[in-house]
Formats: structure tokens, sequence, C-alpha cells
């Protein structure tokens, strides 16, 4: 058992996450360097290596890359005689891991062979807690990362937590023992009520009192909505209205239904010029899309870019459109409406948490690229809309989603469960 806390005593804490840093979340860069500042001392274990080479990383981000524990990466032979050493040091240890490792995988043998594979994870990272002298543990994400989390806690006795964003993790909550893992943790954070209402559905014996809601954010200060936001659009007539969408191509984003509304708005003739920032497995398919569609002078697909840029594309933009099929609570949509961008996405899981339809922005039905054509056409016929909507969107950001202000909320969050007594 943990040696008890003394009333107030704040424990180092270790944050497991799965790649990091990473572009995709730069939440979790955030999230880190934000608690340090309110006091927080927090050291991150990695299973996987970051997503770009050393040298290509900000100088933060290699910072923090220099102090990050790689779980899977170095020398393999090197992690054996770890795996070695707390086997024959920490037999009750290893021993309680394996139980609860049997349970996680069953009689499948597939699920079993992954679950073993998370409990070695899962012996390093107590390992590295240990030595660190590291008495919680923070995951991101009830996936298999959630997994190694839950083995860390089983196996060494450490108290652990979970943040959930949802919603891949929902979608299979038997493979992912969604129940297991909740009913396991000291307490939860939830991005969304969303994400609070899923977990109480899957674990309907949790306590709610241990589940905090505590929103994600972006700097409002650092982003700031461009100079000539507020001048008066042109006609689509004279000039092609911008419409920016960010994300990686994937099926879940939905791009094949956004590009489908672009083609009958292109028909429409509607002056539009639509880019896609992002990569992934869609592309082919994409580009192949949109030459059948004839928009390849309308539809430019960037690739990926580094966050800067992203947010420059951004920022000039008339429109932000995300088509998603499976959101949790996207911080680029909370990016665009903080630029003073107006927003069209739809209405799934946590986005009618932000946008609220008509108000500060105008959600649609997933799938339908007919609705999302007659969204986007209202928007670019009435420039004085998208103004109107854009400055309700970006004071829906600095009062609800201000990264500074959750980051506060968050840090009290945690002061009040870390600083929990344990029972001796």
């Amino acid at each position: 058992m943990p040696i008890p806390l003394d009333p107030g005593e704040m424990p180092k804490t270790g944050y497991l996450l799965s790649r990091y840093p990473a572009v995709s979340h730069t939440f979790f860069l955030k999230e880190v360097l934000g608690l340090r500042q309110r006091g927080f001392v927090i050291e991150v274990a990695s299973i996987n290596d970051p997503d770009r080479p050393h040298a290509e990383l900000p100088e933060v981000e290699r910072d923090e890359a220099g102090t990050t524990f790689y779980v899977k990466g170095g020398s393999k032979i090197g992690k054996l005689f770890s795996l070695i050493r707390i086997l024959l040091s920490h037999p009750v240890v290893a021993a309680r891991g394996f139980l609860a490792a049997c349970s996680l995988g069953m009689w499948d043998l597939r699920e079993r062979a992954f679950a073993l594979l998370y409990l070695a994870e899962a012996l390093l990272v107590g390992d590295w807690m240990r030595r660190r002298s590291l008495r919680h543990l923070h995951v991101h994400f009830a996936g298999p990362v959630a997994s190694v989390g839950y083995l860390v806690s089983a196996a060494w006795k450490v108290p652990w937590s979970l943040t959930i964003h949802g919603p891949d993790e929902f979608f299979d909550q038997e493979r992912f023992f969604l129940r297991k893992k909740f009913e396991s943790t000291q307490f939860l954070i939830c991005i969304s009520d969303y994400a609070r209402s899923q977990a109480l559905r899957v674990a309907p014996g949790l306590d709610p009192s241990c589940i905090d809601v505590v929103r994600l954010g972006v700097d409002c200060t650092a982003l700031q909505p461009a100079s000539n936001r507020e001048q008066a659009d042109g006609i689509a007539d004279h000039a092609p209205v911008r419409i920016v969408c960010t994300g990686r191509l994937v099926a879940a984003k939905g791009h094949r239904i956004l590009i489908e509304a672009l083609a009958q708005l292109a028909r429409e003739g509607l002056a539009l010029h639509t880019v896609f920032i992002g990569d992934g497995p869609e592309r082919p398919a994409l580009e192949q899309q949109c030459r059948r569609s004839d928009l390849i002078e309308r539809v430019h697909l960037t690739g990926a870019l580094n966050h800067a840029e992203t947010l420059d594309l951004v920022a000039n933009a008339d429109i932000f459109v995300l088509a998603s099929f499976a959101e949790g609570l996207p911080v680029a949509l909370m990016e665009a409406m903080a630029l003073g961008v107006v927003c069209v996405s739809t209405r799934i899981n946590g986005i009618p948490e932000l946008i609220f339809d008509n108000q500060n922005g105008l959600l649609v039905a997933a799938g339908n690229p007919g609705l999302l054509q007659d969204a986007i056409a209202r928007l670019v016929r009435d420039p004085a809309l998208r103004q109107t909507m854009g400055r309700a969107a970006r004071q829906t950001v600095e009062s609800t989603y201000n990264l500074s202000r959750n980051h506060d909320l968050l840090a009290a969050a945690l002061r009040s469960r870390l600083c929990e007594v344990e029972p001796s």
C-alpha cells in the first residue's frame, strides 16, 4: 500500500501518455506545462517516441522529450534486462500484474497476448515511478494506454486517475474494459458533459462525485482575430470565400461528405476555395474524389503542417468546417472560434456544448451532404452573418474555453483530489 499522504501534501505525479510530444495532441504539452506553472510536480512517461525526429521538434518540445521516459524507446535488450530485474526484485508486484492482465485478456488468446504486452509496459512504468518517487499516475484517453495505467495501479498498488475524451473508447466498451478501468480509478476527469454521461452509462455504479468536468481550452491571448476580420467581406461573385478544414485525413472526419457538398456548391456557381490541412490514409481517395468532382482548382490538400502554419491559414479563413462523424470536444474548433472564424460542424457528442446552432455557428446532422451544403451556402451568401457569428464564437471561447482559466480549474480539481489523505 502507498504511504499515506499528510493533509495538504501534493504527491509527485506521473503522466502516462500514448505519444508525447505530438502535433495532434498539443494540449498534452500545454496541460503539463500549465500544471507545473501552478506548482505541480509532474513527470511524463510516453508509450511511444515523439511523432517527429528530435531535430524537428520546437525547443520546448525538445526539452520535454529530453526528460520524458519512453516506454518503448531505447535498446530492446536494455528493456528486456530491466524486465528481468523487476521480475526478480519484485515478484509479488509481477504476480499481481499477471493476475490483473489475465482478467483483461479473459479467454481470448489474442486479447490476453496484448494484455501481457501491456503488463510488460506497466512493469517498466511502475519501476520508473518507484525510482522517481512518483506517487500518483494520471492517464489521458481510456484505450490501450489506460490498459497500461490500470495494470500499473494493479501491480504496483499506486492510485491512478483518468481523463476521458471520447468518443472512440465508447464504441467498444467491452474491448477496452471501460467499466473495470473507471471503477478502479481514484477519480475521473471528463472534458465534456457528454463524456461524463458516457462514463456513468458504462459504469452505473460510479459515484458521480468522483467525476469532474474540466474542459479543454485555447490561449485566447495568443489567438486573436485577423485585423481585417471586421471589414466587410466581398460577395462570393467578387472573390472566392475561403474555407479551411483541419484534421487527420481519416474516414471519421467526414471529409468525403464535405467534398460532396463542395461539389454541389461549385455546380451552383459559388466561388469557393477550400484548404484541407492534415494527412492520413484517406488522402488518395479524397484526391480522386476531387478529380472526379472537377474540384482540383478549388480544393487544396496541404498535407501535415506545423501548428503555427495551421493557425495562420485558419486565421485568414472566412469559414471553418468540420464535418466529423466522431469527436470529443475538438480543440481545432476552439482555435477557429477564438480567431473569430465562423464554424460549421456536426451535431454530435460534445460539439453542441461548444457551438450553439444559429448563435455562434451552425450545426448539421453528420453524414448529410445536403444539409452541410445548405449551411455553407448560407454563410457564403451572408458576410454579415459570418461576422456576427464569428464575434459570438470568440466570446464563447473567451468565457468557457479559455486555456488559462481552465488550467486553473483543472489545477483546483487535481489539488482537491490528490491531497485527499489515503487511509492507513
